[in-house]
């Protein structure tokens, strides 16, 4: 069975003109964004080995067993806490990397929550494939950060996590 995720959609109107960036058109033009709500009851995600063996991603790809292990893992990482892909790697096998390509592959965020992961330096690091402001547009970069500070975190003008003491998680 295919992942799915039942979403609640509301959507805000917003004016270019409310923004206050000095680069955008004069005319009030409006956009939308989209507000995207989602619990564990309306995720599907496999449990047992039999749902696991027989699992495949949007794609038609299945799902490597090291990658299952960083999902359970990061699943259970709380709601303004992260942890490091070295300690996600400590604690279920591999490296670092292998840890962030099964997070950039991870077909069950947001109930997966991979945006809870960071690096070592305590930089914010990658998202949806991208790392750092610098890679790509850094499009992905800036929503990983907006979420985390929605979550309570905070995080100085490189990236670097602020009160690692009280935001740092660990089993």
């Amino acid at each position: 069975m295919p992942a799915v995720r039942r979403t609640r959609m509301t959507t805000t109107e917003v004016t270019l003109e409310n923004l206050g960036n000095a680069n955008t058109p004069a005319s009030n033009e409006t956009l939308r964004t989209t507000d995207v709500t989602s619990s564990k009851d309306e995720m599907y995600y496999p449990e047992n080995a039999i749902e696991r063996d027989t699992f495949k991603t949007k794609d038609g790809k299945r799902v490597p067993p090291h990658h299952w292990d960083v999902y359970d893992f990061t699943k259970t990482i709380p709601r303004g806490k992260v942890t490091t892909y070295k300690e996600v790697c400590q604690a279920v096998g591999g490296s670092p990397r292998s840890v962030g390509n099964a997070l950039r592959n991870n077909p069950f965020a947001p109930y997966i929550p991979c945006h809870r992961v960071i690096a070592s330096s305590l930089f914010a690091g990658g998202f949806c494939g991208e790392w750092g402001a610098k890679s790509k547009t850094g499009t992905q970069y800036f929503r990983k950060l907006d979420i985390l500070k929605e979550e309570g975190l905070s995080f100085n003008e490189k990236g670097i996590l602020q009160e690692p003491d009280k935001s740092l998680w660990a089993l």
